[in-house]
């Protein structure tokens, strides 16, 4: 079929159907005249699908019926009845699909950073080459722990939660490289094993786990997540199976642009704990109790409520109608 003479021959059709969608209000024959437009331009939709299904006349069509069928219908449901989804549902499922590739990017991270601790603490001019000696005691003894006091606790959780909330929806979205979440993990391996190596260096190791552990337990997690979901989006992309290259890909990237959003809500539980918890004058026990309390209570929520929607048909993705694999038509 000649797609070409196809959109010439029902362009009128389908920028009228346009036309009425967008107008605020309709007249009765007007909505009679949007529904049979909506009818017409299904049709067309099914027969340009059996030619070129990934084309961009099929998307050009979809997003046309998507709009005319809210036009005609209005919400698909209550808001609240979706939000409630969403965390019970969908982010568990999408969360739990990606649980062993988490841990073992955890894993990987770890042995990352105490090899390099453990290089630079054995290997002579290692830490002379990170500064001299009088910045690695500034950093040791000061700047390490002021870090996180200097500002109020407040902005300072602020700018760490959109911080590393850019940096998870960046290991999603850019995972599909395969190149961008390896690299980004190994260079913030390097550097926490570095400050690692200059504290145990100078006898102040304990003072590195107590100021780096309360909020490290759900942050360096929730970085792991996203570079997990990034890394599978890259694995649709490179070992698709059976579905098309195309079709893999936005069904991983939907399902796991989930886990992005999730780790939004994350990441601010994580810089509370940063800002407020970590500087605290509570005693070290406590804040390491508190920022492991945060860490079990996402691993309870991923392996009960994402199994559990797992199980049950839950992968984070859209839902069918929604991802736009049917569309009705009366």
């Amino acid at each position: 079929m000649d797609l070409d003479a196809f959109t010439a021959v029902h362009s009128d059709d389908w920028k009228r159907l346009d036309e009425l969608a967008a107008r605020r209000r309709l007249s009765g024959p007007e909505a009679d005249e949007l529904l049979r437009l909506y009818q017409r331009a299904s049709t067309h939709l099914s027969i340009v699908r059996s030619v070129a299904p990934e084309g961009t006349l099929s998307a050009s069509l979809s997003m046309r019926l998507s709009r005319a069928r809210t036009r005609f219908t209005g919400s698909r449901s209550n808001f609240m009845e979706d939000l409630a989804n969403f965390f019970v549902s969908s982010l568990p499922a999408a969360f739990y699909r990606v649980r062993w590739l988490t841990v073992a990017i955890g894993a990987a991270f770890v042995l990352v950073a105490w090899l390099t601790g453990l290089w630079a603490v054995n290997t002579p001019g290692v830490l002379a080459a990170v500064g001299s000696d009088e910045e690695v005691r500034r950093y040791v003894e000061e700047d390490f722990v002021n870090y996180y006091s200097e500002n109020p606790a407040a902005s300072f959780s602020g700018m760490v939660w959109t911080n590393n909330a850019w940096i998870a929806v960046q290991a999603v979205a850019f995972g599909i490289t395969g190149l961008w979440v390896p690299w980004i993990l190994y260079q913030n391996a390097v550097s926490v094993g570095l400050s690692a190596g200059m504290m145990a260096a100078h006898g102040r190791l304990d003072v590195f786990f107590t100021y780096i552990l309360p909020h490290g337990f759900m942050e360096l997690t929730a970085i792991f997540i996203a570079s997990a979901a990034g890394l599978r989006i890259f694995w649709a992309f490179a070992a698709p199976g059976r579905r098309s290259r195309m079709t893999a890909v936005a069904q991983e990237g939907r399902s796991l642009m989930t886990v992005a959003l999730g780790l939004v809500v994350v990441l601010f539980i994580s810089g509370l704990v940063e800002g407020f918890v970590t500087p605290s004058p509570l005693p070290a026990w406590l804040r390491l109790t508190i920022g492991f309390g945060v860490f079990a209570a996402y691993w309870a929520y991923t392996l009960i409520l994402g199994g559990r929607a797992y199980r049950a048909g839950h992968r984070g993705d859209l839902s069918a109608r929604d991802a736009g694999a049917y569309l009705r038509t009366a």
